[in-house]
């Protein structure tokens, strides 16, 4: 009875240090693979909603999801951005930095990016979807990208960064999905994961660094993934752990 008694305990302890996970989006399939993930992997329960039902304080949560595809609302931003400073973990995914949200006040500035409007062979930002690309783990050390982490290939990445000549990466592939480029940073950031995608058309290879990041603002934590336009990237084996890893972070 002891033994079972402690048992018990350990589990009630381990989910409450876990902490609440909320997911907030407008694409709900992919977000229900993150969720189904969250619970398998780490017994962690997780609640979606629409960004129209996000209440105005989220003080309670050890980590928002964020997957909004269309407009983000004013009342979203400004809540998001609350959250962070005073301590929070904010995950955001995808299409969190696009070209839609270019209209918010605050929300680039906040993330410190920019995506310039210029020809993509100018360095302007672009979105290519129906595309293959790799990602590349910048960080081997590091726990979000290594923690039950097994990466299936090594990929090329010649002059990447500021390290000349040939590198071999940990990395992972994704197809038939979307790829941004020429995301800029414009604050200090950690990077995480970078890419590589070979454009069919032109030939050309896009080597970047852009792919996964985090940084602090205030007194918390902005953690950013540019995959994950389809629910199957989030299905696959290292991208979904990714993801997972990023929510249990302890910064």
């Amino acid at each position: 009875m002891r033994l079972l008694l402690l048992i018990f305990l350990s589990a009630f302890i381990a989910t409450v240090a876990q902490g609440k996970v909320f997911i907030v989006a407008d694409e709900f399939p992919a977000m229900e693979a993150v969720a189904n993930r969250l619970k398998s992997e780490e017994r962690i329960e997780s609640t979606i909603i629409s960004q129209k039902d996000l209440s105005s304080s989220l003080d309670s949560y050890e980590a928002i999801i964020v997957y909004i595809h269309g407009a983000l609302s004013e009342k979203a931003e400004n809540a998001f951005i609350d959250y962070t400073k005073a301590g929070g973990k904010l995950v955001l995914l995808h299409h969190s930095i696009s070209s839609g949200k270019r209209k918010n006040a605050h929300w680039f500035s906040f993330l410190g990016v920019s995506l310039p409007e210029r020809d993509l062979a100018h360095g302007g930002y672009k979105w290519i979807e129906g595309v293959t690309f790799d990602l590349l783990n910048l960080q081997p050390n590091h726990f979000i990208m290594t923690n039950k982490v097994v990466y299936p290939q090594q990929t090329s990445c010649p002059n990447f960064g500021d390290s000349p000549g040939n590198r071999q990466l940990a990395s992972f592939r994704l197809e038939r999905t979307e790829v941004y480029l020429n995301h800029v940073h414009t604050q200090p950031r950690t990077l995480l994961m970078g890419l590589k995608y070979i454009d069919a058309p032109s030939g050309k290879t896009y080597i970047h660094d852009r792919a996964g990041w985090l940084k602090t603002s205030g007194q918390g934590t902005i953690i950013y993934f540019m995959p994950g336009h389809t629910k199957q990237d989030f299905e696959n084996a290292v991208y979904g752990r990714i993801v997972v890893n990023a929510v249990i972070y302890k910064p």
